[in-house]
């Protein structure tokens, strides 16, 4: 497939994508129209979405299909490529790779062979991805724990009520080493010059006390 072709393919698939997203969604085009102008983008007018969805118009800005996104309420990505509905695609002219591959190139999973260099795109990506498991793990622990308590607060059964406290404080042991791993890899982001994602209000205590070492070590 030529590039010029290969240009086109790729801009119909994304029309077709979002022709299915925006069905699925039980829009009209003139209501997707009326989104993209409450965004802020009223030149997406519903002819413009009809000669996107039938081939009149074979390319998109990326500001358009960013907004044409949010407003069909997907994640971009699943627009760019077919997962689910095709084994492969043309991620590039004359390249014909596994979907699940294309998609996962795109947003820097590939896996290789060799770790990445330190500071390299991937490499901050991985870094990103690690804190978001450290968070989601440090939440689950501390939400198991408060689940357990609560049960044990309207169990009438001493027995039971005994257990579910005993698996409460080890579930609160788990959320504070979990904490502590969260605080220590954030503080390692920051001394590598990152800047970690805002926590969530029920982790706001890891960046506290971390603030609070800061502070003694300038004492």
């Amino acid at each position: 497939m030529t590039p010029e072709l290969w240009s086109t393919t790729f801009t119909t698939r994304v029309a077709q994508s979002m022709r299915e997203a925006r069905k699925a969604a039980g829009l009209t085009m003139s209501a997707v129209a009326d989104g993209c102008a409450a965004r802020g983008l009223p030149e997406i007018t519903d002819q413009t979405i009809k000669n996107l969805e039938s081939g009149r118009r074979s390319t998109i800005t990326l500001t358009d299909f960013a907004v044409l996104a949010d407003v069909l309420g997907v994640p971009p990505i699943t627009l760019l490529f077919p997962l689910g509905s095709a084994e492969t695609v043309e991620v590039l002219p004359g390249q014909e790779v596994p979907t699940w591959d294309a998609l996962a190139w795109f947003t820097g999973e590939t896996p290789a062979a060799d770790p990445a260099p330190p500071g390299s795109a991937r490499d901050v990506l991985d870094t990103f991805r690690a804190h978001a498991d450290l968070a989601a793990a440090a939440r689950a622990s501390a939400a198991l724990a408060t689940e357990r308590r609560r049960a044990a607060s309207t169990t009438p059964a001493p027995d039971r009520k005994a257990a579910l406290l005993e698996l409460a404080a080890g579930y609160e042991e788990y959320a504070d080493a979990d904490r502590k791993e969260l605080a220590s890899f954030r503080k390692r982001m920051r001394e590598r010059g990152l800047v970690p994602p805002v926590l969530p209000d029920d982790l706001s205590a890891v960046d506290q006390a971390e603030d609070a070492v800061r502070t003694e070590d300038r004492e």
